[in-house]
C-alpha cells in the first residue's frame, strides 16, 4: 500500500473533523479559543489520532464506514497532544522558540496565554470523550477509553514522563530510567491511542491485546527516532531547533548507546510491532506500514 497517500487521506479527514468539533472563535473567549487553535491547527503528523483510526480499522468489519466515536477520540487524543507540546515548550520546561517551524504557542499569546491553551485543550478533550451525543458505544465503552486515556496522559503517564525528563538532564542515567521516560511520556499515549481505536473497533480481548504490544512497540521506536533526528535532522527538517537534547544533557538513546546502535534498537521495535500483528488480516497493513514509516520518517 502507498503509506503516505493512506496518511494524506487521513491526516486530511482529522484535520477536517477538529475544525468540525473545536469551539468556535468568538464572543468574550475568542482569544483564547484562536490560542487553542493556533497550536491544534499547525500542522503536525497526526499520528496519534491516525494510529487510533488504524487499529479500529483493522478489527472493525467495515473499515469503509467506521463509527463517529473514533473519529471523536482520535481528534481528542490530538487535542491532548497539542496541549503537551504547548506546555513542553515553555520557558519553564524545555523553552523553544519553534514549533512545526512557526513561533510557539507562548511566543505569540504569552506564558499565562499559553498555559491556558494548553489546559483548555487537555479538558476539552474529555467534553469530546465523555459527551453521549457525539457517541456510539456504551457508557461503560466511554468510560473504558477515558480511563485509558487519562492513564496515559497523567502523572504515571506522559506528564510523569515530562517530570522524569525534567529531572534527569544533565544526569548520567541508566537504562531503565532511560526506558521508564520514554514508555511514560511518549509511548503512553501511542498505547493508548491504539487501545482506543481497538475498543471502538469492536476488537476482541485478544487483538486487543495484541494491539496494545504493537503500540508499545511503536510507541518506542517513535521516541527514538525521535531522539535520532534530533542528533541527525536540521532544523529546516523539524522545524524546531536541532540538537537541543545534547545541549540540555537530556537522556536519550544516542547519548546512552551512540548513533548506530540507536538506529538498530528502533529497527529492532519496528520489527516487534509488526510481528505482533501476525494473526491479523490485511486490514492491518496500514498499522504495519506505519510502524515502517515511523523508522523511516525524517522529522
Amino acid at each position: 500500500m502507498d503509506i503516505k497517500q493512506y496518511l494524506k487521506i487521513r491526516r486530511s479527514r482529522v484535520d477536517a473533523a477538529l475544525h468540525k468539533y473545536m469551539l468556535a472563535e468568538q464572543g468574550s473567549l475568542a482569544v483564547h479559543i484562536k490560542a487553542m487553535g493556533y497550536s491544534l491547527y499547525a500542522g503536525g503528523k497526526r499520528v496519534r489520532p491516525i494510529l487510533c483510526l488504524a487499529a479500529a480499522e483493522a478489527v472493525h468489519d467495515n473499515a469503509d464506514s467506521l463509527p463517529e466515536a473514533i473519529m471523536v477520540a482520535a481528534c481528542a487524543l490530538e487535542c491532548i497532544h497539542a496541549y503537551s507540546l504547548i506546555h513542553d515548550d515553555l520557558p519553564a520546561m524545555d523553552d523553544d522558540q519553534l514549533r512545526r517551524g512557526k513561533p510557539t504557542n507562548h511566543m505569540v499569546f504569552g506564558e499565562a496565554g499559553a498555559i491556558l491553551a494548553g489546559d483548555g485543550l487537555l479538558t476539552f478533550a474529555f467534553e469530546l470523550l465523555s459527551t453521549p451525543g457525539r457517541h456510539t458505544p456504551s457508557a461503560e465503552e466511554r468510560l473504558r477509553i477515558i480511563s485509558i486515556i487519562s492513564k496515559a496522559a497523567g502523572p504515571v503517564g506522559m506528564v510523569g514522563g515530562q517530570f522524569l525528563d525534567l529531572e534527569n538532564e544533565g544526569k548520567d542515567v541508566e537504562f531503565a530510567t532511560l526506558r521508564d521516560i520514554h514508555s511514560r511520556k511518549t509511548g503512553a499515549l501511542i498505547t493508548a491511542s491504539i487501545q482506543a481505536g481497538a475498543i471502538l473497533g469492536n476488537g476482541s480481548a485478544e487483538q486487543y491485546d495484541a494491539l496494545s504490544t504493537y503500540g508499545e512497540r511503536v510507541g518506542l521506536a517513535f521516541q527514538i527516532v525521535d531522539d535520532l533526528l534530533n542528533v541527525e535532522g536540521t532544523r529546516e527538517q523539524l522545524g524546531k531547533a536541532a540538537g537541543s537534547d545534547a545541549a540540555r544533557r537530556k537522556a536519550t538513546y544516542p547519548a546512552l548507546f551512540g548513533v548506530e546502535e540507536t538506529r538498530k534498537k528502533a529497527k529492532t521495535a519496528v520489527h516487534e510491532a509488526v510481528a505482533a500483528l501476525d494473526e491479523f488480516d490485511d486490514r492491518a497493513a496500514p498499522l504495519r506500514e506505519l510502524a515502517k514509516y515511523i523508522f523511516t520518517r525524517k522529522r
